[in-house]
């Protein structure tokens, strides 16, 4: 009798051991992580990692194994593995993984792996531009077995199309050219499928706890008797139950929209971004519920774009949520007494809900729907700024030959708001499209903003200018057409205003001479009007004073005394 027991003891310690040996897919796919056996709801379609794992037919390398180093031709190929987390749970979360190959390879149309027969890996940079030689390529045919097998069965490899699971592949059309195994797992669990470089996974996160998880995938390629290791990778992913909304803010006059500070009397336009890239909340109903801090109570828009003016200066809390009201199927109704819980039909919406994450009603048409809020909040200091700029006068100014290398024009600006601190003056075609030169200077307006900008041309023409007058965290533009004629005359149009001012001169002597001979003197009052054109002909014969015996601008007292140029 103890000898059977003695031999029961030892097939129970021989199964113990085995057991113990035997490789699960949460060996293999932990990627050194360990963690305890968890119940976890099941995701449609995948499998538990505690299934045994074929490592005679998928080997398993741990990280630093040697044998990394020699399972792909030309170097180590890698993974990048990315996500659209964060998800709303009920939502699907993507997943993307891409191969990347060591330098000189590459995919072609046909699944093939191109190598580029001359390439180095580091060409020096004065090396000569690559000739139709040097860039022949060849096919890294590591499948060519493959050709010659069927898709149920192979000569000499019966499990050229087998998981790690035993699980047979799926066919495709072109399944020669689906070349790599990709093994997902996350949640306790794997999804297993073929792929050539790239491979994109959905999961619908319903079954999914809330927080972080982690997703990690191996990547495994054909071979002649087994599957070789050649990647692997993990991403960090989020399912939660508030949904994930980003808000941008615009102002016209703002002069950065990143620091938070805006500017009082002006307009604030807000958009939000709902994370949505499955559309999970396509058919939901979708409000938005404002309070931008400043008193003016609580706004609610269906539109996801709105502007705000806020009419003082200070700081100001902006709070927003978001609320969808999402359509579901509705639960099964149980005959059972109601318990406190997150389902409330319309004859007891009343009910406190207020610590439930989820709560359901009925809709007038039979349906269902649950709520899910999103949250945004966020500080903003609004300040005095520069609200607007107005060119009142631009004026050319009159040089001498010597002194008219340039035209110089004069633009009077005036302001609301703020004083500037910095002006800058940008010339551009008359389409206002390409722009020729940018001046910039500091300024300093301690009373009123009233400034005189001098700027330069060097060419006649028409030209497009922006003024802008800026401060530490406003800016605003005034804008204008403007033709410049030449700053020096040319020979021909000098010899035609000489002719033309003498002539004038001429015709002026004449007159006088005339009159005194044929008028008699009659002392009477020059009325409103003849006063003003004298003095018209006054001035016209100022500025031909100033063609003929033309005076340093230096020594122009006007000039000099004209405050504010820049």
């Amino acid at each position: 009798m103890s000898g059977v027991r003695r031999h029961l003891g030892f097939l129970l310690l021989a199964e113990a051991v085995l057991c113990a040996a035997t490789t699960r897919f949460q060996d293999v796919l932990s990627h050194g992580r360990t963690s305890p056996v968890t119940s976890y709801k099941k995701l449609q379609g995948w499998s538990s990692d505690q299934n045994k794992w074929n490592e005679k037919l998928y080997p398993f390398w741990e990280e630093g194994d040697p044998r990394w180093k020699d399972c792909w031709k030309g170097g180590r190929v890698t993974a990048k593995l990315d996500s659209d987390s964060p998800a709303l749970v009920g939502s699907n979360v993507t997943f993307v993984v891409t191969l990347q190959f060591p330098k000189c390879q590459k995919e072609d149309n046909g699944g093939n792996i191109i190598y580029k027969r001359n390439c180095t890996q580091d060409p020096p940079a004065s090396q000569n531009p690559p000739t139709s030689q040097d860039q022949e390529v060849y096919v890294y045919n590591w499948t060519e077995w493959i050709d010659n097998c069927g898709w149920e069965n192979c000569t000499s490899n019966y499990s050229h199309n087998v998981f790690p699971d035993g699980r047979p592949f799926p066919y495709y059309p072109g399944w020669r050219r689906r070349n790599f195994v990709y093994v997902f797992h996350t949640f306790g669990q794997y999804y297993q499928t073929t792929g050539r470089s790239s491979a994109m996974l959905s999961v619908n996160t319903a079954n999914i706890t809330l927080g972080k998880h982690t997703m990690a995938v191996s990547i495994y390629r054909r071979g002649y008797s087994a599957y070789v290791p050649i990647a692997k990778a993990s991403v960090i992913y989020v399912v939660t139950d508030k949904i994930p909304i980003f808000v941008t803010m615009f102002q016209k006059h703002d002069r950065n929209i990143s620091d938070s500070i805006f500017i009082k009397d002006s307009p604030i336009t807000f958009d939000v971004k709902i994370h949505d890239p499955s559309y999970y909340l396509n058919n939901s109903a979708i409000s938005y519920k404002w309070n931008f801090g400043d008193g003016s109570g609580l706004f609610v828009a269906s539109s996801s774009t709105t502007s705000h003016t806020y009419t003082l200066q200070g700081n100001f809390t902006l709070n927003l949520t978001v609320q969808a009201i999402i359509p579901v199927p509705c639960r099964p109704v149980t005959p059972t007494a109601p318990l406190p819980s997150a389902v409330t039909t319309g004859a007891s919406s009343n009910s406190d809900s207020s610590t439930t994450v989820e709560s359901m009603e009925d809709n007038p048409d039979g349906g269902c729907h649950i709520y899910r809020n999103g949250y945004y909040g966020t500080g903003i200091s609004v300040v005095e700024g520069i609200l607007e700029v107005n060119i009142i006068q631009m004026t050319s100014i009159q040089m001498t030959e010597s002194q008219a290398e340039n035209s110089l024009v004069d633009f009077v600006v005036t302001c609301q708001g703020s004083l500037p601190t910095d002006v800058c003056t940008v010339v551009s075609d008359p389409t206002c499209q390409v722009s020729k030169s940018v001046v910039c200077d500091p300024i300093i307006v301690t009373d009123e903003c009233l400034l005189t900008i001098r700027r330069a041309f060097e060419e006649p023409g028409t030209y497009c200018i922006n003024i802008t007058l800026g401060d530490e965290t406003s800016q605003a533009l005034a804008s204008a057409l403007i033709s410049v004629n030449g700053g020096s005359s040319s020979g021909t149009t000098e010899g035609v205003f000489i002719f033309l001012g003498l002539l004038a001169v001429f015709a002026a002597i004449g007159a006088f001479v005339l009159y005194k001979r044929y008028k008699q003197y009659k002392p009477i009052e020059r009325s409103a009007g003849q006063a003003e054109n004298q003095a018209g002909l006054t001035a016209y014969f100022s500025n031909f004073k100033a063609i003929f015996f033309p005076s340093s601008t230096e020594k122009n007292p006007l000039l000099k005394s004209k405050p504010g140029i820049v």
